[in-house]
């Protein structure tokens, strides 16, 4: 009689294996999350950045406003574009999307 009470109360000494399965799901979620989520973000975060580094004065580029140019001018933390002949903007080097093969 005890041992029926006992053994729905978890008493058999399986209860640290019952704790990791537990966790076997969350665990798996994670993972999941991990190569769905994070892991492409932070790959297109470094070719972000490597495309940042590599800029030079002639490249056409799109900032992400959607604003097409031609880089004038280079500083660490600064860009300017000629978007038309004559007119020349400054905007800040995080905001250009990529660089692109021909202007629009």
């Amino acid at each position: 009689m005890f041992s029926s009470v006992a053994y729905a109360m978890g008493g058999s000494g399986g209860g640290a294996q019952g704790g990791m399965a537990a966790f076997l799901p969350l665990i798996l979620m994670f993972v999941v999350f991990y190569f769905l989520l994070i892991w492409p973000q932070q790959k297109k975060a470094k070719a972000h950045k490597q495309v940042l580094a590599n800029l030079q004065k002639g490249d056409n580029v799109i900032t992400s406003s959607g604003i097409y140019g031609n880089i004038t001018g280079l500083t660490d933390t600064v860009v300017t574009l000629e978007i038309a002949e004559k007119v020349r903007i400054k905007v800040a080097r995080n905001s250009i999307a990529g660089v692109i093969k021909s202007q629009v």
